[in-house]
């Protein structure tokens, strides 16, 4: 089994996927996005690190949850009125 130590920053994976690294705290803290806190003051700020196996993961999960979702989107059902 190989181990790979790489890890990404929270604003490495926002820039990544083209979204707001807001959003990348928000994955970690529901749990969808495994993170680390490295930070060594834990009643400050934590400083987040994404293992990249755990990121592959993420993506892999996001992917197949859209295409279980990706079904036809049927017309909207519009209220006809009459005008007398």
């Amino acid at each position: 089994m190989v181990h790979n130590n790489r890890f990404f920053t929270v604003v490495e994976i926002a820039e990544r996927l083209g979204v707001n690294s807001d959003k990348v705290l928000g994955w970690i803290r529901s749990g969808e996005l495994t993170g680390i806190n490295t930070s060594t003051d834990k009643a400050g700020r934590p400083r987040w690190r994404i293992p990249e196996s755990s990121f592959g993961e993420f993506l892999i999960d996001r992917q197949s949850r859209a295409v279980a979702n990706d079904r036809p989107v049927g017309r909207r059902k519009t209220m006809k009125t009459r005008f007398d």
